[in-house]
This record gives C-alpha cells, structure tokens and sequence, in this order.
C-alpha cells in the first residue's frame, strides 16, 4: 500500500522532515515548504539550497605588514587615544628597571668627561649609530628603506668633523653625507626612490646633525660642564613631567598623539627644569639666575616637543618602540628624542648667556 504524501497546501499538515540526516543518506526527507501567514507564496524552511545569506561588512584597517624583529607593535588592547592622559597607577613602564637603566647611562656620561673629555665623543657616536639603525630600521614597517651605508659613515664623520673644525666641518659634512645618500640610493632604481631619498635626508637630519650641537657644547674649556647642565636639565624634564602628570595630571595634551602626556605633566617639566636651570648656569657656568631660569623653560618644552614629535612618527608606523635594546625604556631612540632638538637649543642659548672660551 502506497503512503499518502504530505499535501502541500497553504495550512495543510505537513509530514516531519529529518533536517539533521545528511544529504543523500537513505530514508531521509525533503524540506516540505510552510505557509506563509502573511497569505503569499509559500517558505521553505532553511536548508543548503535556501540558507539565509550574510553579508559580511569589510572592516577598514590597514594591510598586515611583518614587523622587522626588535620593533614593538602597538598592542591590541591600547588604551584609545581619548583616554584621560597619566592616570595615577599607570605609568606604562616598569618604573624600577627604568630607573636603574638610566642611571647606568648616566654613569657612562659622567665616566667618560670625568676620565677623559674626548671620551664622550666615543658614547655619543655609539648613541648616534645605535639610534640611526634603530629608526631605518623601524621605517621598514611602512616600507621605507633608507640607504644605511651612507647615513652611518655620515654620521661618524658629521661628529668628528665637528669636533676638529666646529661649526663649519658640520654644514660640510652634513652636506656630503646628504649627498652620499642621495646617489646610493640610485643603485637600487627608481621604484621608491623619493620616499627612500626623503626618509635619509630627515634622518640625517633628525639624529646625527642635531646630536653634534652637543659636540658643540663639548668643544669649550667649560664644555664638560656644558654638557652635563643639558644633559642633566633634560633629565629633570623627564621625572619632574612624569611625576607630575601620574600626580596631578587630568587635561591631555595631545591625546591622539601621547595620551599620557598631560598639560599637568608640562608645568612639572617646567618647573623641574628651571630649577636645574637656576643651579647649573649661576654656579657651575657663572652666569645669572634668569638665564638659568629661562634656559630650563626653554629646554622643558623642547624635550616635550621632542617626545612628541618621535610618539607621533611611531604613530604613523603602528609602533610602541623604536626597539627593545633598555628594558623599561625600549629603543635607545626612544629616550634620545628628547635630547636631540635640546641640544641645538641648550647650545644657542648656552652660548648667547655664556659665552664659550676655546683653547
């Protein structure tokens, strides 16, 4: 006897159907479509034929780019850019391992112009190249590859040159070392060229130019102690900001930028540095009182610039660090940004309120 099929009418009883048996599997049936309430064509129930289709929204985000190793991405859990800058209990380093770090640092400076004045052409040539390979080689996550020949012997000799000729050996060799770039780069052809022609002359530029006003400052009689009241007075600009700001810090400064940097932070800065101002020029370079006070204003807001002009480039390139070689600090560059535009200003104003007397 024959069994009755299901009717397919609209509100006829409809036979069960085993939408769980695989297609094709012996004993299984047909979806037997339903009425539509609404009084139309009939539905069929979801199956591999008439499964409802999603459509998935491209999401906007950047092509993955393999990141060169020693370069720290941003993490996927960063605080947005809004976040309310130097939140008491946030510091974002490891505070102790930061602090010993630095003082290390600071003890190699002291050694080498304590022992031997010349010497500290010695660390800051290694600062200089360090720094320099740090940034090529942070650059390459946005595909930028300046030549490295050229900008590190350039930079070599931009401090030698410097240090035996002064201001005249550096506009020369800043300008071969420019040139040097300019036609190496032209081995590897024209794809790129501008981009990559571009990026060595800022790191010329960024680094090893603005790193021999410290030479500068080293060439006088007085220049150890030159160099330590700028060294020093960065320094100050540092903790006296980043005490300030996890204090009192409420108002961000830039907050697409450096979320953490705080307008409270700033006045630390400030003060701190015209404070050391005050100390170093009156009694270590025999000058007045407001001239140290105006020297440490001016050097608080160049090492802020500074430390915002580096956050904003890592910014750019999707990065935290320009590197991992001092724990708790991460790239040497990472904490030579805010010497960097400082020295040319310490230099100029240094010179203008006491003036320099060579041997």
């Amino acid at each position: 006897m024959l069994e009755e099929k299901p009717q397919n009418r609209v509100g006829a009883p409809t036979a069960p159907t085993d939408t769980t048996s695989p297609v094709g599997t012996t004993g299984s049936t047909r979806p037997v479509p339903t009425g539509n309430p609404a009084g139309g064509p009939p539905t069929h129930p979801a199956s591999i034929h008439n499964r409802a289709r999603t459509v998935e929204v491209p999401v906007d985000r950047p092509t993955s780019i393999a990141e060169p190793p020693g370069v720290q991405p941003l993490p996927a859990d960063a605080a947005p850019a809004a976040e309310v800058a130097a939140e008491p209990g946030r510091t974002g380093r490891d505070l102790p391992l930061a602090i010993a770090v630095g003082v290390g640092l600071g003890a190699a400076i002291i050694a080498s112009l304590a022992v031997y004045r010349p010497a500290f052409l010695a660390v800051l040539a290694a600062a200089v190249l360090i720094s320099v390979w740090e940034l090529t080689r942070a650059l390459r996550s946005a595909r930028v590859r300046p030549p490295k020949v050229p900008l590190v012997l350039g930079s070599v000799a931009m401090i030698a040159l410097t240090w035996l000729s002064g201001p005249s050996g550096l506009a020369v060799t800043t300008m071969l070392t420019v040139l040097a770039a300019l036609v190496w780069r032209l081995s590897d052809g024209p794809v790129g060229y501008f981009r990559d022609a571009s990026a060595a002359v800022l790191i010329t530029a960024y680094v090893p130019l603005l790193a021999c006003f410290a030479v500068l400052m080293l060439r006088p009689d007085d220049g150890a102690a030159r160099i330590v009241a700028f060294i020093l007075t960065v320094v100050c600009s540092d903790v006296g900001g980043y005490a300030a700001g996890v204090l009192f810090g409420k108002h961000p400064m830039s907050p697409t930028v450096s979320p953490k940097k705080s307008w409270e932070g700033l006045c630390g800065s400030v003060l701190a540095c015209m404070i050391v101002g005050v100390l170093m020029v009156a009694l270590a370079l025999d000058g007045s009182w407001w001239q140290g006070a105006l020297y440490g204003a001016a050097i608080a807001v160049t090492a802020t610039l500074g430390d915002l002009g580096e956050s904003i480039v890592k910014r750019d390139l999707g990065i935290k660090d320009m590197g991992s070689l001092l724990p708790g600090h991460g790239g040497l560059m990472d904490r030579m940004d805010s010497l960097l535009p400082s020295a040319a200003v310490a230099y100029l104003l240094l010179t203008v309120f006491v003036p320099p007397v060579l041997s």
